[in-house]
């Protein structure tokens, strides 16, 4: 269980940690939430998710090359 637990945790996304670790709540708890929130809104978060998602890949993306041409974004 530890293992699909890290498996979620660190190689997926990452969202929720992230959101976990800016806003001093567990992963889990957010997890938790986003899942509520998507049953009572019909699945509206998801759209959310996916924006973040895509934000924080391209902000690594960025991070990784400090000055990236225009063929490489």
């Amino acid at each position: 269980m530890d293992r699909v637990k890290y498996l979620v945790e660190s190689k997926l996304f990452g969202v929720c940690a992230k959101l976990g670790e800016r806003l001093n709540f567990s992963a889990s708890s957010i997890r938790l939430y986003f899942i509520y929130a998507s049953f009572f809104t019909f699945g509206s978060p998801i759209i959310i998710y996916l924006f973040l998602v895509f934000w924080m890949e391209v902000r690594k993306h960025l991070r990784n090359n400090q000055n990236p041409s225009v063929w490489e974004i």
